[in-house]
């Protein structure tokens, strides 16, 4: 049966569910993304003879935000977390593994779950082995990748949307898309329509942001930055923010990074994919040989 990641535990910062999950920054979801939740169910849940209780799900699911319009699913994502922590505690128990809990930050020790999870892991996961010669291969094939930070200059027109609220960002979009088609055709009244239309601060200033570095704006704005020629209006780009117009209007690429400066970072990414790889495999081959009943682990919110 195929795993699919779900949200993470908001309270102590771990998949409880997925800790094979990528947990890198969170990638906005549209609302019409998400498919219809299954429907609720008052059957046990049971796992390998245990079961969950149901009040355990409702108060998990406080931890699994979804988009309002799809609350099922918040009760559906509590559920599999829950079965998956069962399944991680059974799995250590038969193990014989004994909770060691660490200090994760000044006074806060993990709880005996929490460690028996973690070590459970680092058993089931080896370390790899890492070749060097492979990743400068890897580095030499995608110097663009590895450079130091770059700078822009730009300007943008913010149509603000929730993006849990699908009729506001559809408004949004037409309001942006509107805008941006009037400045394909009378460009230099970028800043007239931001100090008309802008959500942003900058909307006082016509627009104009000062100097941006590398990471300074969300993925999908430093994106566009990468993508617009210099004096380039783009057209309206989707943020967790809501709805931008992008002006680039000055860009300096970032220097190449020597090898020996990026290895780290390509030592921790080659460890962590394998991690991932290797935790993927082990929660798989552990539910195909788990007996779970009255709920389908492989259920997704979102379409693949």
């Amino acid at each position: 049966m195929k795993v699919i990641p779900i949200q993470p535990d908001n309270r102590t910062g771990q998949n409880v569910s997925n800790p094979a999950q990528n947990s890198g920054d969170q990638t906005y979801l549209d609302p019409q993304m998400y498919m219809d939740p299954p429907p609720k169910s008052d059957k046990p849940i049971v796992v390998n003879g245990e079961k969950i209780d149901l009040q355990d799900i409702a108060l998990e699911a406080q931890n699994h935000p979804m988009p309002q319009h799809k609350p099922g699913w918040a009760w559906h994502a509590a559920a599999q977390a829950l079965v998956w922590r069962r399944l991680f505690l059974q799995e250590a128990k038969r193990r014989q593994i004994q909770a060691e809990p660490v200090e994760l930050q000044p006074g806060r020790l993990e709880t005996s779950e929490e460690a028996l999870i973690r070590q459970l892991f680092e058993e089931a996961t080896p370390e790899v082995h890492i070749d060097e010669a492979d990743l400068r291969a890897h580095y030499e094939q995608n110097t663009d990748r590895y450079r130091g930070p770059s700078l822009y200059e730009a300007a943008h027109i913010l149509f603000m949307a929730d993006p849990k609220d699908p009729n506001a960002c559809a408004q949004a979009k037409q309001k942006a898309q509107a805008v941006y088609e009037e400045l394909l055709h009378q460009p230099k009244r970028f800043a007239h329509m931001a100090k008309e239309h802008s959500d942003c601060p900058s909307a006082s200033d016509g627009g104009l942001m000062g100097q941006i570095s590398t990471g300074d704006v969300v993925p999908e704005f430093e994106a566009s930055l990468r993508t617009l020629e210099v004096g380039e209006i783009g057209k309206p780009v989707q943020s967790r923010y809501g709805y931008h117009i992008i002006r680039l209007d000055h860009r300096a690429i970032g220097q190449p990074l020597p090898f020996e400066t990026v290895l780290p970072q390509l030592r921790e990414a080659k460890e962590k994919a394998h991690w991932i790889r290797a935790s993927k495999a082990f929660m798989n081959d552990l539910l195909e040989r788990s007996e779970v009943i009255g709920i389908d682990m492989g259920l997704s919110p979102w379409y693949e």
